[in-house]
């Protein structure tokens, strides 16, 4: 979990307070500032799973080039030793 997921959960939370707030004191103004702030919670959460997978894949990707890397120097070691046997 990144800064903005975590921030951006905080700030929903406090939206939902804060527009709960509103509705039970009939504070129309506090209310419509909650749901804001519940918003701005959810779109910097969203942007924060957005960027968390753009690493996740990274990450992947990266690791799958590192199996090939060491697959093809396994192949290439025993074409090297086929080679040296032929040549014997």
């Amino acid at each position: 979990m990144n800064k903005d997921r975590a921030e951006g959960k905080v700030k929903d939370i406090a939206g939902r307070v804060e527009r709960q707030a509103g509705e039970w004191t009939g504070d129309a103004e506090t209310q419509a500032q909650g749901a804001l702030k519940q918003a701005e919670g959810k779109v910097q959460n969203a942007w924060g799973k957005a960027k968390d997978a753009v690493k996740d894949a990274t990450k992947k990707d990266d690791e799958a080039k590192a199996r090939r890397n060491e697959e093809k120097a396994e192949v290439d070691e025993e074409e090297a030793a086929r080679l040296r046997r032929e040549a014997s």
